[in-house]
Formats: structure tokens, C-alpha cells, sequence
């Protein structure tokens, strides 16, 4: 009977050690998986830190680069701006020289022709007085020859001043036409150079082109006007000799030198 207890007591102990080993055995697998999940998580956590710095530096990156980018577009638009005026500037001041020396030689020609009347309203004058006179002292048939004389050349004279002011009309509407073509040149430059797209520049360029096409067609047609292009309706009297150069030695505007 007492061997039954002792035996019962040493079972019993025996299956409390192994109780108690079993219960340290699962403390210990127990600290050693919260030791790893503490361990994992404090990786996870620094992995996620790493590649939320690695993120902010990338997006630091990618703005400064975009920022130098931007920067850079802008002072190529700026010089552009800065060329376009530049340019649009010396075309507008050799546009307004060529428009002033047009000008000068229109007037130039205005005064040669007014002097060119006052002296044939001279001739007609003293050709009157002749007229008078003959009729005075020479009989009648002497005065009608000077009286016809003096109408044909009365005729010539009102038609070379109809061709003259027919050239001048022509050449004022050529001269509105050509300030108005370089006003378009100037508004196409402009555009030009605050183009935002190639195909606004495109067109500006085009529209530069066209007016300056146009220009030249003006430019030519003036330059033919001037060239004396009118003598057809000054002839009409067939044959009619060219009347005397009343210019200055050596003056650069004078067509008849």
C-alpha cells in the first residue's frame, strides 16, 4: 500500500516537471516569436521608413528638375520676347527711313513739278503777249498761228498734268498700301515672339511671309510708277519733245540727269 503512494507520488511529480517543462518550453517559443515579430516589425517599419525617404528625395528631385526645366523655358521665351522686339524694332526703323526717303523724293518730284508749271504758265504768258503783239503789228493771220501754237500747247500742258497727278494718285494709294503691309509685319513679329506652340508660331511666321511678299509686290509696283512708267498718256500729241531739265548740277533726286 505505501509503495501504490509513493509510486502515485512519484507520477504525479513527474507529470507536474513535465507540466512545468511544457509550460517553459511554451514561454520560451512564446518569447521567441513575440522577439521575431518585434524584430520583423521593427524591419518592416525601417524598410517603410527607407522608402518613404527614398520617395520624399525622389519627389525633391523630380521637382527641382522640373522647376529648372520650367526656368529654362522661361528665359527661352523671354529671349525670344527680347530678340522678336529687337527685331521687330530694326525692321520698324528701316521700314520708317525707307517711308521717309519716299517721301522725300515724292515731295522732290512735287516741287520739280510745280516748278515745271510755274515755268510753262511763264511760257504761256509771254506766248499771250506774243500773241497780242502779232495781232497788233502783224495781222491777223500771224496771230492765229500763235493763238493755235499756244493752244496745242496748253493741251500737252493740262495732259502732262493729268499723268502727274494719275502717278501721284497711284503712288499715295501704293504708299497706304505699303505702310499698311508693314504694319502687318510688325503684328506678325509680335506674334511671333510671344508664341506659346509651334503651330502659333506657324502661322505668325506665314502670316509674316504673306505680308512680306506683299511688301515686295508693292515695293516693285512703286518703283515702276516712278521709273516713269506714265509717258504713254503724256504722248498724245505724238511725239511731243521732252521738256528742258530744270534740276540742280549734281542733285541725286533728279530723274532727267
Amino acid at each position: 500500500m505505501a509503495e501504490q503512494k509513493e509510486s502515485s507520488v512519484l507520477f504525479s511529480l513527474k507529470e507536474l516537471m513535465s507540466l512545468e517543462e511544457d509550460r517553459i518550453r511554451q514561454e520560451d517559443d512564446d518569447k521567441k516569436q513575440r522577439e521575431e515579430a518585434e524584430a520583423h516589425a521593427r524591419l518592416e517599419a525601417e524598410r517603410r521608413a527607407r522608402e518613404a525617404e527614398e520617395a520624399r528625395l525622389r519627389s525633391e528631385e523630380e521637382r527641382r528638375r522640373q522647376e529648372e526645366q520650367r526656368q529654362r523655358e522661361e528665359q527661352t521665351r523671354l529671349e525670344a520676347i527680347r530678340q522678336g522686339e529687337v527685331e521687330k524694332a530694326r525692321h520698324e526703323a528701316e521700314n520708317q527711313a525707307r517711308l521717309r526717303a519716299m517721301q522725300q523724293q515724292q515731295d522732290h518730284e512735287r516741287q520739280l513739278a510745280a516748278l515745271s508749271q510755274d515755268k510753262k504758265k511763264k511760257q504761256l504768258t509771254w506766248l499771250v503777249v506774243g500773241i497780242g503783239a502779232v495781232l497788233v503789228f502783224g495781222g491777223a493771220g500771224g496771230g492765229y498761228a500763235f493763238y493755235s501754237s499756244a493752244q496745242e500747247q496748253q493741251r500737252i500742258q493740262a495732259l502732262k498734268d493729268q499723268e502727274i497727278a494719275e502717278k501721284q494718285a497711284q503712288l499715295d494709294k501704293l504708299m497706304g498700301d505699303l505702310k499698311a503691309q508693314q504694319d502687318a509685319m510688325a503684328a506678325a513679329q509680335a506674334e511671333i515672339a510671344s508664341a506659346k506652340s509651334d503651330a502659333d508660331r506657324a502661322s505668325a511666321q506665314a502670316k509674316l511671309a504673306a505680308a512680306q511678299e506683299q511688301q515686295r509686290k508693292t515695293q516693285a509696283n512703286i518703283a515702276a510708277v516712278k521709273g516713269g512708267g506714265g509717258g504713254g498718256k503724256a504722248s498724245g500729241g505724238g511725239g511731243t519733245p521732252r521738256p528742258a531739265c530744270t534740276c540742280q548740277a549734281g542733285d541725286p533726286l533728279c530723274s532727267c540727269l
